[in-house]
């Protein structure tokens, strides 16, 4: 028994005397690595910085805006044929168990300033909830009843998912009486002016095929950080 505890003290003099011969040849120079890695790295990000803000400037200083860029006539009502002259707008807003939003989301594409004969609706319900999909279409009902033209769609698959959906509604004989076609995630939230604004480019511009608007979050970035449960007590 003492031998072998001599033995493993003997190993274990040996393997420190080992370390401390190898520690600082080998440990010190992946040290300076992982520094000037850092530094490296540091650097990068701060330059990406500088170059990111000087573009900035330079499109906000020099840069034309989209209204200058093309031709930009807004739509006025005719005085004979009052406003059909407005082109006919789908407007397609596929949902799949939206039980938070899907009230904001219909009245916001409701909401949306076009002539109302000029406009349809279409709430592409993929919802496997029957109780959602319930409160989805009565809420549609709400609207139809205040005079939007607006269409509850659903189908017996959830084939291709959201992307599926749109295709499927656009099979719809109604879809083809419109000249163009607005697409919203159940969770947007267009201002009332997002067509006035947009479809003029489409109309004027036979260049132009799709128009994307910017995008802006509801949820503040406070908020955002409390509902992970990361926000400072």
């Amino acid at each position: 028994m003492d031998a072998f505890q001599d033995v493993r003290d003997r190993l274990s003099i040996q393997f420190e005397f080992v370390w401390r011969q190898i520690r600082e040849p080998l440990i010190v120079p992946l040290l300076r690595i992982a520094v000037f890695l850092c530094l490296g790295m540091s650097l990068m990000m701060l330059v990406e910085r500088v170059y990111m803000g000087i573009v900035i400037c330079l499109v906000k200083l020099l840069g034309k805006k989209p209204e200058k860029r093309y031709k930009y006539e807004t739509f006025k009502e005719d005085v004979e044929l009052g406003n059909s002259n407005y082109p006919m707008v789908l407007i397609q807003v596929p949902m799949y168990n939206e039980r938070e939003v899907y009230q904001l989301s219909i009245g916001a594409a409701c909401g949306l300033s076009w002539p109302s004969h000029r406009i349809i609706v279409q709430i592409l319900d993929d919802s496997t909830d029957p109780t959602i999909k319930e409160l989805v279409q009565v809420e549609c009902l709400r609207w139809r009843s205040k005079g939007v033209n607006i269409k509850y769609e659903v189908r017996d698959n959830r084939n291709g998912y959201k992307a599926g959906a749109l295709k499927e509604g656009m099979k719809h004989s109604y879809v083809k009486q419109c000249d163009y076609v607005a697409i919203f995630d159940a969770d947007f939230q267009p201002q009332p002016d997002f067509l006035c604004q947009t479809i003029p480019f489409l109309v004027n511009n036979s260049e132009i095929g799709l128009v994307q608007a910017r995008w802006k979050f509801a949820v503040a970035y406070g908020k955002f950080m409390e509902n992970l449960g990361l926000k400072s007590r």
